[in-house]
């Protein structure tokens, strides 16, 4: 008599590639530059993430990097483009998802040079530095913010906004440590 096989049902399956697909997202190398061509450490700083008082958003989620109107952005890491538009606070803006599960978000931009679901390069040029939405008037940089899809728990502190430094990463020791 010939065992019977068990099947796997399709819901098993399903569950299988999506942990499979998760994996592959944090095993993916992270190779990160930083975004403004030809800017250093020294052109933000050092003490900006999660400052406070920030504007309206109370603390600072980001770092923002100098440089000069039209000074070419570069994707930080390789990713997929998620977004490219305008919103109010950001102006013109780029969201893209990299390895690691991290939204890399870049603001303030002058110009746009990519496009939505389009695949991008570590150190590929996708806009230049400006200062649209509520950076007008003020020196040309651009906001540059990481943020994990899955929360980092033990990231949490008792500051201001503490509870959201599980999703928002320090941006310098992204690219510093990198």
């Amino acid at each position: 008599m010939v065992p019977k096989k068990k099947k796997i049902s399709r819901s098993k399956k399903l569950l299988i590639g999506f942990i499979i697909f998760i994996l592959l997202g944090y095993f993916t190398p992270e190779h990160t530059v930083i975004p403004v061509k030809g800017a250093s450490t020294s052109d933000w700083n050092n003490q900006s993430f999660w400052y406070e008082p920030w504007g309206t958003s109370g603390v600072h989620k980001g770092i923002d990097i100098f440089g000069k109107k039209g000074q070419e952005l570069v994707s930080s890491t390789s990713g997929l483009v998620l977004y490219k538009g305008e919103i109010k606070k950001g102006g013109k803006v780029i969201l893209v998802l990299g390895p690691k599960w991290k939204l890399h978000y870049y603001a303030h931009l002058d110009s746009i040079n990519t496009d939505t679901l389009s695949f991008v390069a570590s150190g590929e040029v996708i806009g230049t530095v400006g200062d649209s939405g509520n950076a007008k008037g003020k020196p040309p940089h651009v906001h540059y913010s990481i943020v994990s899809i899955f929360p980092h728990f033990w990231k949490v502190t008792a500051e201001t906004q503490g509870w959201k430094k599980m999703f928002y990463l320090d941006p310098e020791k992204n690219l510093i440590h990198n």
